[in-house]
């Protein structure tokens, strides 16, 4: 997976989104919020990420049960792939 170039996880009033950066890339309209563990878990991602080391990642940071973890990471991946804020 990839993130989209020129996106940066930004904290605004309290919570945290991804922005476009550069003025010309700012549209409100298309602001991506995330929770505490989605930003987290935005962190972590790189070109090598895949499932199965979110899950990981997620399980050793966080009291989670792997199965659980993995349902959630593939949602959110989902999630963002539709939003389109990573590349597959």
């Amino acid at each position: 997976m990839k993130k989209k170039d020129g996106l940066v996880l930004r904290d605004v009033c309290g919570e945290k989104v991804l922005v476009g950066e550069g003025l010309g890339a700012v549209d409100f309209s298309r602001l991506v919020s995330l929770n505490e563990t989605a930003a987290w878990l935005w962190e972590q991602l790189d070109e090598d990420s895949d499932i199965d080391s979110l899950t990981k990642a997620l399980c050793e940071e966080y009291e989670v049960e792997p199965e659980v973890a993995r349902h959630d990471v593939e949602t959110l991946v989902e999630n963002w792939v539709k939003a389109g804020v990573i590349e597959r």
